[in-house]
């Protein structure tokens, strides 16, 4: 099958300074397998739902109209917004009730995507559906010379199970037997390209799969950004690690490629061998650009490029470190006793605040995976902050895995330390494991950013 964008939603009214849309909760059916109507959970009745494209400085207000007949509420993953449009997973929207979100988007460019975060259901109606891409950009994104237009594509990532007649299955930390990976709702399709530069914006919405992307020719990965936006320093990469929730922005070179040729999106840490294979490219023809096309120094070579003399314009993200008010550690394990996922030893309590940080106040957190004996990966997620991954088991992590992150991967036995300065927004928040089936069952908690003195 090709590959399908999703569409782009426009506004229903427009401000000076604000856009405002609506959106609509609620159970569809979808062609996932051709010639098959699938049951699904959707945003405006697409899978994934449709994609939002934001920018700094003007505001977002989405109405959300919950017609399913379980509770939804919405969580813009990665933003920095208020703790009333967080999506808090106490704070649902009930059947048949609206709800309005206002994102602020007062900060850099990014990719984005929003999903459900209904605690005891995040799980199964992510699963079902629930989520798409918010992109947001600034002017330093609008200048640089990136592929634009049909020329930047949003890729949504995931796994899953369809029965015989071609429903979704879920069955809850089931990842051993959903052997189907999906690119923007669609089973493994083909993507009809230009010979052209694109940048595609690789977001995993998997509950559990686990990507190292590779293509099938052996050629480089440019990274440009990470989950909270553009790296310090782009990065020339063989191998993209994507784990869940996590997103990568990647320039993927098709101009010197003969027409007719065919190249893989692999993922070459794929518990089978049918979901190897999960993007094939199909190069056409070339393209005329209204712009110069992107040349760096140094793509193809051992070495990557230096933003100064690779990019023209490339922004400045190195923040510099501030005091540090507090170091805090969580345990993150599986109870065989029980089956809940468990952080310091504690299930999810709504009524618990687990960390209270002075707003402005910069901490260290060392978040250990305290699963090596069940060999079971987590990873970590903090809303409203990106962070700065300081090392992994004592040494420093890499430039394009450090900065900015909202989530970090954790291998058994891992530990991580992260750095995260709380100078925004005040309230509580959570953060959780975001292998959504191990959030579903309590590995998730609460901090609170106070107001200080």
């Amino acid at each position: 099958m090709p590959l399908s964008l999703p569409p782009v939603l426009k506004p229903t009214r427009r401000t000076g300074d604000t856009d405002f849309y609506d959106m609509r909760i609620a159970e569809s059916e979808h062609e996932i397998l051709p010639g098959i109507r699938t049951r699904a959970l959707t945003f405006n009745g697409g899978f994934p739902g449709p994609t939002l494209r934001a920018h700094r400085g003007r505001a977002v207000v989405i109405r959300q109209v919950n017609d399913m007949a379980s509770p939804a509420t919405v969580h813009l993953h990665g933003a920095n917004v208020p703790a009333s449009s967080d999506g808090h997973p106490m704070d649902p929207i009930a059947p048949g009730q609206s709800r309005v979100y206002r994102y602020p988007n007062d900060q850099p460019a990014a990719t984005l995507w929003y999903h459900d975060h209904t605690h005891h259901l995040e799980g199964e109606q992510v699963y079902r559906g629930l989520s798409g891409a918010y992109l947001l950009s600034d002017p330093v994104d609008a200048l640089l010379p990136f592929p634009s237009g049909e020329f930047d594509v949003p890729l949504l990532l995931r796994d899953a199970k369809l029965n015989g007649d071609g429903q979704l299955v879920f069955v809850n930390d089931d990842f051993m037997n959903r052997p189907t990976i999906l690119v923007n709702g669609r089973p493994q399709p083909y993507f009809e390209v230009k010979r052209r530069l694109y940048r595609l914006r690789l977001i995993n919405v998997s509950n559990l799969e686990v990507f190292k992307f590779q293509l099938s020719n052996g050629a480089r990965f440019l990274q440009i950004a990470s989950d909270g936006g553009f790296l310090r320093v782009p990065a020339v990469r063989q191998e993209i690690d994507l784990w869940p929730a996590e997103r990568a922005e990647v320039l993927v070179d098709f101009r010197s490629v003969p027409a007719g040729t065919a190249i893989a999106l692999q993922n070459v840490v794929a518990l089978s061998e049918n979901k190897r294979d999960i993007l094939q490219f199909r190069i056409g023809g070339g393209a005329s650009s209204s712009k110069p096309e992107l040349a760096i120094p140094g793509w193809t070579g051992v070495r990557p490029p230096s933003a100064q003399a690779g990019i023209p314009g490339w922004p400045t993200r190195n923040p510099p470190r501030e005091r540090v008010a507090r170091r805090r550690r969580f345990v993150l394990r599986f109870d065989p006793a029980t089956g809940e996922f468990l952080i310091n030893d504690q299930g999810f309590d709504p009524n618990r605040v687990d960390a209270r940080i002075d707003h402005g106040a910069t901490e260290i957190w060392e978040i250990v995976n305290g699963d090596a004996a069940f060999g079971i990966t987590h990873t970590m997620h903090l809303h409203l902050v990106q962070f700065r991954v300081l090392d992994r088991n004592g040494k420093p992590e890499p430039g394009h895995d450090a900065y900015p992150k909202d989530t970090v991967r954790l291998n058994p036995g891992d530990v991580v330390r992260i750095e995260a300065t709380l100078d925004t927004h005040t309230g509580r928040y959570p953060f959780h494991c975001h292998f959504l089936d191990h959030a579903t069952h309590s590995m998730m908690g609460q901090f609170e950013v106070v107001p200080r003195g």
